[in-house]
């Protein structure tokens, strides 16, 4: 039974995963490859041998995101001690809602921070330098981490269902929302309009050309969803918004 359930999901996992980054991948890197190659953050293209890397890497990712419920959701000595419910009506439909704000925010923080530490001179090259082999990004980056990281990206997982009432659809689509805009940001190419890293509410919103910088360059812009915390800790590059407009004029 635990055997059938984890690979139910792993397979749920990687579904999503490979669904998100390949359709990204099919329409940048393969389909409109030639209009959009003008376009791109970084004029040059990742090599086979990094699609590769970064793919390898996704599924060992994948395999230690799924050992993590089975551990914990599916383990009758633990299940009891976490704030899962079952009733998608349990604590009511206000406070469902009002749960994505609270895993949003949650997840944006405890990224940020995990992912400066991880920045830490002592232990980068023990965690952190697989993911930033990819100086110029694909999607397939999106999960491309070191098993010691991958680790680190489960204990958001881990403080969601010991913190917060949480429903196991709660779990299954704000991950899915997670990896789109994951894979989003690891795309290569700027989604979000001309102007927008300068508007009111763009301006604390996390894009691809930020997170692009963060691998081109290793340092500053560490946010996943957000820019708050970079910008409240200065660590936001400050030729970001220069970087952002100067691809935007190629489009």
């Amino acid at each position: 039974m635990t055997l059938e359930k984890f690979l139910q999901i792993l397979f749920s996992i990687g579904s999503r995963y490979y669904l998100v980054a390949g359709i990204y991948f099919l329409i940048f890197y393969v389909l409109f490859r030639k209009g959009f190659s003008s376009k791109k953050i970084q004029a040059a293209y990742p090599k086979l041998n990094d699609y590769l890397r970064e793919i390898g890497y996704s599924l060992g990712t994948i395999i230690l995101f799924a050992a993590v419920p089975i551990f914990i959701v599916q383990n009758p000595a633990v299940r009891p001690s976490t704030t899962l419910y079952d009733r998608m009506d349990g604590m009511g439909w206000g406070y469902y809602w009002f749960a994505y704000l609270l895993m949003f925010l949650m997840h944006d923080t405890y990224f940020y921070w995990a992912h400066r530490i991880m920045h830490h001179p002592s232990i980068f090259k023990w965690v952190h330098k697989v993911h930033h082999l990819s100086t110029n990004p694909s999607p397939w980056a999106a999960y491309a981490f070191h098993p010691l990281e991958s680790i680190v990206e489960t204990g958001v997982f881990v403080l969601f269902v010991f913190t917060i009432p949480i429903h196991q659809s709660h779990l299954f689509l704000f991950f899915f929302f997670s990896i789109i805009y994951n894979a989003y940001g690891h795309l290569g190419w700027e989604l979000y309009p001309a102007g927008f890293s300068k508007s009111w509410i763009g301006k604390w919103i996390n894009t691809s050309v930020s997170h692009n910088q963060h691998h081109k360059y290793f340092k500053g812009n560490y946010g996943l969803y957000l820019l708050f915390w970079d910008r409240v800790m200065g660590t936001l590059r400050e030729d970001y918004d220069s970087a952002f407009e100067k691809v935007k004029q190629k489009q």
